[in-house]
């Protein structure tokens, strides 16, 4: 399976997770519709991974210091961020309804993609 697509179904099942757990504090689309859902957890997905793969280790990179200063703390705030980049691009692009309540809750929701990122890449780890 392309790298791409690897990353892009992961992280839309992450997002789903996140939102899942997260209640009304983190939504991802409209409508009690399912197939309405899915396909708002895949374009939402699509452009989380789009900013992972492309902006994300420019970020990183730039940040390296502020990183090993606080020890990877700053990570957090990173990814807390990309996740808010991701809410704001939806909603300028108009392609789909994702909505996070804060920062707070931005932070909150990075931890939790981070871990499922981390336990369903155990599962799609090549051999």
């Amino acid at each position: 399976m392309p790298k791409f697509l690897t990353t892009w179904i992961l992280s839309s099942a992450a997002l789903a997770i996140a939102a899942g757990l997260l209640g009304e504090h983190m939504n991802i689309g409209e409508g009690d519709s399912t197939a309405a859902r899915v396909i708002s957890i895949a374009i939402v997905g699509a452009i989380f991974a789009v900013i992972n793969t492309f902006v994300a280790p420019v970020i990183k990179t730039l940040s390296l210091p502020f990183i090993i200063i606080t020890l990877g703390f700053a990570l957090l705030v990173i990814n807390a961020l990309l996740l808010l980049l991701t809410e704001w691009l939806t909603d300028k692009l108009d392609v789909s309804y994702f909505e996070i309540d804060g920062f707070w809750w931005a932070v909150l929701g990075a931890v939790v993609i981070s871990l499922v990122n981390v336990v369903l890449g155990m599962f799609f780890k090549k051999k």
